[in-house]
């Protein structure tokens, strides 16, 4: 359960909300209504995201349904240590692409009295824990997990299986590239790749000979 408001109102810490999930599950939505409601109430706020993330613009964070707020893209964690200084709120999109030391930096602000607000993947395209981002839900008061719906069954998808023909963990896409499973649907997609990978090489192996 998310609560926005603390019981003691004079303890001058702040708090980490974590905001995961699938690609097109609304991570990034959520994050920018939290923030919008912040400014509405003429609360302090920073928004920051990483550098490399240029799919909808360089300096403004943008959902997949173009709902966007201004932000500072930034190369490394570090930056925001520095930048977010006398601030009320934080906000941190796209979380799983900064480096290690986000959780320190995330914790350090809440430390400071900072509410501080993340969005980002849960698990790469391989289904694997991404980044930082268990750290930082492991570390969070809040954790909100949302989900897409899965584009070949229609029930709740969390996974983000990867269409395009690439290994790299770190590879910015839209629907070009990804598309939200479910767990019965990623399974058999991956099952069907390795079937698909199994009869190449034997295609190989018949060719050589």
């Amino acid at each position: 359960m998310f609560l926005e408001n603390t019981v003691n109102h004079t303890e001058q810490f702040g708090w980490i909300e974590v905001i995961c999930g699938s690609m097109f599950s609304g991570k990034t939505e959520e994050l920018i209504r939290r923030l919008k409601r912040a400014q509405f109430a003429k609360q302090k706020v920073e928004i920051f995201k990483p550098a490399i993330d240029v799919r909808y613009d360089e300096e403004k964070v943008v959902s997949h349904d173009s709902n966007e707020i201004r932000s500072t893209p930034v190369p490394s964690s570090a930056n925001i240590r520095i930048l977010a200084d006398d601030v009320e709120v934080v906000g941190i999109d796209e979380a799983q692409f900064f480096d290690d030391e986000i959780v320190a930096v995330c914790n350090d602000l809440a430390n400071r009295g900072v509410r501080v607000i993340v969005a980002g993947l849960d698990m790469d395209f391989k289904g694997n824990p991404f980044g930082p981002m268990p750290a930082l839900m492991a570390t969070a008061e809040y954790v909100t997990k949302v989900h897409a719906v899965c584009t070949h069954t229609g029930n709740l998808a969390h996974y983000s299986f990867r269409k395009a023909a690439s290994e790299d963990i770190v590879l910015l896409g839209e629907t070009q590239e990804y598309e939200p499973l479910s767990r019965a649907a990623y399974y058999k997609a991956h099952l069907k790749e390795k079937v698909s990978k199994m009869d190449v090489i034997e295609e190989q192996v018949k060719n050589d000979k």
